[in-house]
Formats: C-alpha cells, structure tokens, sequence
C-alpha cells in the first residue's frame, strides 16, 4: 500500500470544502477521496451487508498494518456518528508535505498517517519541483526548423 494521509471532519461541509482546495491545488482527483455517510465514495464499492461493514473494510484496505485495525475501525465509526473523512494519496514527499498543509489549516478532529516513508514514485515525473516541460523548452533564437533538428542541432547525420 502507498502513502496515505487522512483527515477526519466533524462538518461535512468543511471536508467536501477541503477536497475541492487539494483538487484546486494540484492533485489529482483518483488520489482525494471524500468518504462520508451522505457520500460514501470508494467504499460504496466495498462488499458488505452494512454501511458499518463497508466503511470498515474500506478503511482497512487503507490501514492494512496490524497495529492499524484499531485506527480503521474508529474511523468506520465517526463516519457512522455523522463525521467525514477526506483521504489523500500523496505521489511524493513534495505532495505528502503539501496536502498535510490543507489538511492541518482546515483544523481537523483527527489525522492519520499511513506509510508516509514510501516515497517510490516521487521521482517519476521529476527530481525537482519546477515543472518538467521547462527542460523541452526550446530555444527560439535556434535557426532549425523542427524540434529533432533543434533538439540535435550542431550534429550531423553522419555522426552517427
């Protein structure tokens, strides 16, 4: 399982306010879950013969370590006495350190953290937080024509 950081709001409002800002922030909508009584999420999908049951298995999915079974189920229960949870799932520690930023401003009743040392993919895309297209910026001063030309341009084909 990967990085996961996850807050608990008394207000349902306020958590579906605070999705909507990490979603404005940057981060992708498969990787911010709203899961609430009124809106269940991606434990709607969980197979059980309760609301209880599937919010539990969901957030054991999520919680999966042994010493976590504890937190998931007290998490299945604030959701079932009206709470609601909004739960990130940060690609890096860049992410990881921002969405902890919304989420502590928006003053939550709990966060939860699971595995935020697994920071595998982080690099994926970039090792730096500057925007990786800069490094294909090309330079229009460049008398080539194409892209390839100006991206190889002062070889010849004969360089092989």
């Amino acid at each position: 399982m990967s990085a996961i950081l996850l807050a608990v709001f008394d207000d349902y409002e306020v958590a579906e306010r605070i999705r909507t800002e990490l979603v404005r922030d940057g981060f992708p909508t498969d990787r911010v879950e709203l899961t609430a009584a009124c809106e269940s999420g991606r434990a709607s999908i969980e197979p059980a013969g309760s609301a209880h049951e599937r919010y539990l298995q969901y957030f054991r999915t999520l919680f999966s370590d042994d010493g976590e079974r504890e937190c998931a189920e007290r998490l299945a229960d604030r959701v079932d006495h009206g709470a609601a949870t909004i739960t990130v799932h940060p690609r890096g520690l860049i992410e990881a350190t921002r969405a902890t930023e919304i989420l502590e401003g928006a003053h939550p009743a709990q966060i939860a953290k699971h595995d935020l040392a697994n920071h595998a993919l982080e690099h994926a895309a970039a090792r730096h937080e500057q925007p990786w297209i800069r490094n294909f910026w090309i330079d229009s001063r460049s008398s080539a024509d194409c892209l390839y030309c100006r991206l190889f341009e002062g070889h010849s084909m004969a360089d092989g």
